[in-house]
């Protein structure tokens, strides 16, 4: 199943460049490429670290896919 995610408009909105949410929740910008891809779904650590690192809750990032 994919996840839903809202991650890379959350982060161009807060104007960072997936390299710089990569250093400050201390992951590669890779990782950030593949979540934001549907490649990889982050752990519940890395999700809450993306929530705090731009000031919204897990639920702004990720949904379940509607048809779940």
């Amino acid at each position: 199943m994919k996840l839903v995610t809202h991650l890379t408009e959350r982060r161009k909105a807060a104007g960072l460049t997936q390299s710089q949410l990569a250093e400050f929740v201390g992951v590669s910008r890779k990782t950030i490429n593949t979540v934001e891809n549907h490649v990889f779904v982050p752990s519940t650590v890395l999700a809450l670290k993306l929530a705090h690192a731009l000031n919204c809750s897990v639920h702004d990032l990720f949904e379940l896919p509607k048809d779940s």
